[in-house]
């Protein structure tokens, strides 16, 4: 991390009254989430496009 942001976690981590680690740890679960999410939706997407390919062709006509 550069020195900035080390200094912006670390006011923040003083304004919640959490530590710096606690900030980061939190920030990986909630990437880890939203990315995983993001990659069942993708799949999702692409197997409603597949499926419903010729309906959704027609449908644009």
């Amino acid at each position: 991390m550069t020195d900035e942001q080390t200094e912006v976690l670390r006011k923040r981590a003083e304004f919640e009254g959490r530590s710096m680690q606690q900030l980061v740890l939190h920030a990986i679960d909630y990437y880890i989430e939203h990315v995983t999410d993001d990659e069942l939706t993708d799949t999702l997407a692409e197997k409603g496009a597949q499926r419903f390919a010729d309906l959704l062709r027609r449908l644009g006509e």
